[in-house]
């Protein structure tokens, strides 16, 4: 066996050993900081947030300012400071 075919078949025996790379799903608190700071308010870090409804949350930042997150009839992300 040509010693090219021997690197190339060590190359792809290390590539398979190290398993598939899986994506993580960012967190709600993630998602939820990333759309209130989009939105133009401060939230360093979610703290507290909690599932009201469908696509309807409230969100308690590090900060102590409280938010309501959710999608309107026309589709459009709102951010509300409560």
């Amino acid at each position: 066996m040509p010693a090219r075919s021997i690197v190339g078949l060590c190359g792809l025996t290390l590539l398979g050993l190290t398993g598939p790379v899986v994506a993580q799903a960012p967190s709600t608190g993630a998602d939820l900081k990333a759309t209130i700071a989009l939105n133009g308010f401060p939230c360093d870090q979610v703290v507290q947030s909690q599932r009201n409804a469908d696509s309807d949350y409230t969100a308690t930042c590090k900060d102590g300012n409280r938010y309501r997150v959710y999608v309107d009839a026309a589709g459009r992300v709102v951010v509300k400071k409560l």
